[in-house]
């Protein structure tokens, strides 16, 4: 646990969690993760911002212990997640005259998850202010980073965001509050890979909200604090832009190496025509650090043999994990190796329905690569190449 005062009556209530190596029992947390919550005391009122997760519920009412809370009168609810939102029933039990403020969806999924009475909510809509005698609080709406009833916290006196997922990183650190470090920059674009890549149309007109508020620090409710904003709204801009590399991300895998063969040789090849590559098999791929790279990459080339008359199973999962995450990707190959037939290409291509880029022309080969697939890995790398010049990346 840490507790800190940030500023004059406003303090992190950080729970950190330095052991949890998954979320949602998908997501890869190498670095663990934190929950962040917020207590502003006013002149008058006092209030929390989110909670902590369900795990962490009751070391998160020890740590209001110690800032010596004794009463809270709203709850301020920015996300109905869990690892958010778990710890509201708790701190209504513990704080009877609490009320949960937040907007009008995030009430219906904090009734239905959480089973919050209703009488316990206060609704508010966009640009609502609540005074707490000397600090106010004003509600924005940023629906979609990353669920539909987000919102968005600014404490007016010192233009502080309290912006919960929106500009997070899963990063256990006793460093509270940063200036911006390559480390943090790496957990960010890890974070944003992960959780927000999907809403990457939603997050510019967000952004633009943000900064209209000209905010002095960002509070989010997941790693360290950002007091110098630009940081991590610059990367945001970049992340959720239409820019590409002058990268090829090759996913592979292979069950007696044939498939191997052609990923090292498409490898060689891209690499003497001017493109880089990044090479992943997916018996060990780290999900974000797949995530990650879709951020990036001009190209996407899917590797796999046929099994079963379709492609491997990790490569049907990652072809509809990289669809959900609607890369921005350009352009798109399938490499195939089949043992007598089957409809591998077809079936990757029919879980692709997110793509938009374009879909180069597959390469399918029966066992080890022969002479003629050599030539068309050869004419796939060199079209790859062509297709990165032609949009100024290479």
């Amino acid at each position: 646990m840490a507790v800190f005062e940030i500023k004059n009556n406003l303090f992190l209530v950080n729970t950190l969690h330095w052991e949890r190596r998954l979320f949602d029992e998908l997501i890869p947390l190498p670095e663990g993760t934190t929950y962040n919550a917020y207590v502003v005391k006013g002149d008058k009122k006092t209030a929390l911002i989110d909670s902590t997760d369900t795990l962490k519920v009751q070391e998160f009412i020890r740590d209001l212990e110690v800032l010596k809370i004794e009463r809270i009168d709203y709850i301020i609810a920015n996300h109905a997640e869990q690892d958010h939102s778990g710890g509201i029933p708790e701190v209504l039990k513990k704080y009877k005259e609490a009320v949960v403020v937040t907007n009008e969806k995030c009430a219906e999924i904090l009734k239905t998850h959480l089973q919050v009475p209703s009488e316990k909510f206060h609704i508010v809509k966009e640009n609502d202010i609540l005074d707490l005698g000397g600090k106010t609080l004003r509600f924005v709406m940023t629906p979609w980073v990353h669920w539909p009833e987000t919102q968005v916290t600014f404490l007016e006196e010192g233009r502080i965001a309290f912006t919960c997922d929106f500009f997070g990183s899963h990063l256990a650190t006793s460093e509270f509050i940063t200036e911006g470090t390559p480390s943090v920059y790496q957990s960010a674009k890890r974070y944003y890979a992960e959780i927000m890549a999907p809403f990457r149309n939603m997050i510019p007109k967000n952004i633009e909200k943000i900064e209209s508020f000209s905010p002095s620090m960002i509070c989010p409710s997941h790693g360290p604090i950002h007091s110098n904003p630009d940081f991590i709204i610059s990367a945001y801009k970049e992340w959720s832009s239409d820019k590409v590399q002058n990268l090829a991300l090759l996913l592979y895998v292979s069950m007696h190496h044939s498939t191997e063969k052609a990923v090292r040789i498409l490898e060689q090849k891209l690499t003497d025509y001017g493109v880089r590559v990044e090479v992943m098999s997916l018996s060990s791929a780290d999900t974000g650090q797949v995530a990650m790279a879709l951020i990036d990459a001009a190209t996407i080339i899917m590797a796999t043999p046929t099994v079963l008359a379709s492609a491997h199973p990790l490569a049907i999962y990652y072809t509809y994990l990289a669809n959900a995450l609607r890369p921005k990707t350009k352009f798109l190959a399938i490499v195939n190796s089949y043992g007598w037939g089957g409809k591998t290409i077809e079936d990757l291509k029919n879980i692709f329905t997110n793509f938009k880029g374009e879909l180069l022309e597959p390469v399918a080969f029966k066992g080890i690569p022969d002479s003629e697939a050599l030539s068309k890995l050869d004419e796939l790398a060199k079209i790859i190449s062509q297709k990165h010049r032609e949009i100024g990346i290479l």
